[in-house]
């Protein structure tokens, strides 16, 4: 019975639990450290703004004012920023872990290489997310969404736009599980994840999760039992 439930028992289930916890402790606390870079964070937000201007894709603020002008799709777009990230992650690592063990680890790691790199740009490149950035035409929604306007501490720093880690999670759960998926039909809802998290009105700069990416294609690939 242990050995159905648990695929490694009890003492292997701990210690992933106090793995990630540690991990991700770790990685708010680190990430903490440059909350109070407020300027550098506005001016590197600019500066991307710039950039794609420049390649003529800068149309978040279009996006946003139809979102907004839906009427529901900006506050979908909020309810899932403020749930579905952790929510889905782990809740997604936890059926892994359960139920296709053999790739757990390989999963784990890629998600402890792609937080341990992603702060790396946190520390080197503070960046405010568009939905700060007002004056550009955009609306803070997740703050209109939710009456609290949160302010940056040591333990929460807003200035995290690069790389946007929502997004990479997002593909770092959805392209395994593709893979692992049994079902069509899970095969297609894992397909478009990505593609809803990204398109969030509030979206933090979606194609900076080429990192992450990069980390995963270096890996073996997976496929699903029986495949």
């Amino acid at each position: 019975m242990r050995s159905r439930l648990l695929p490694r028992g009890g003492r292997d289930l701990l210690w992933q639990i106090v793995l990630f916890c540690g991990a991700y402790w770790l990685y708010r606390l680190v990430r903490g450290q440059v909350w109070d870079q407020s300027a550098a964070a506005y001016e590197h937000a600019r500066a991307i703004v710039d950039l794609e201007r420049t390649l003529h894709v800068f149309v978040e603020p279009q996006i946003q004012t139809w979102a907004v002008g839906t009427g529901w799709v900006d506050d979908v777009g909020a309810w899932m920023y403020l749930n579905t990230h952790f929510v889905v992650t782990t809740c997604t690592l936890a059926f892994i872990y359960l139920f296709r063990n053999e790739h757990f680890y390989f999963v784990r790691n890629m998600f402890m290489v792609a937080m341990g790199l992603a702060l790396v740009g946190y520390l080197l490149y503070p960046t405010a997310p568009p939905r700060m950035l007002g004056d550009l035409g955009f609306t803070d929604s997740v703050s209109d969404f939710t009456g609290v306007s949160p302010e940056a501490n040591a333990l929460y720093n807003p200035y995290a736009a690069v790389p946007s880690m929502h997004v990479g999670f997002a593909l770092m759960l959805a392209v395994p599980m593709v893979r692992m998926a049994r079902h069509h039909w899970a095969k297609a809802l894992w397909s478009v994840y990505p593609a809803v998290v990204t398109k969030r009105p509030r979206s933090a700069r979606w194609w900076t999760v080429i990192v992450p990416m990069k980390v995963w294609r270096t890996g073996e690939p997976m496929r699903a039992p029986g495949a």
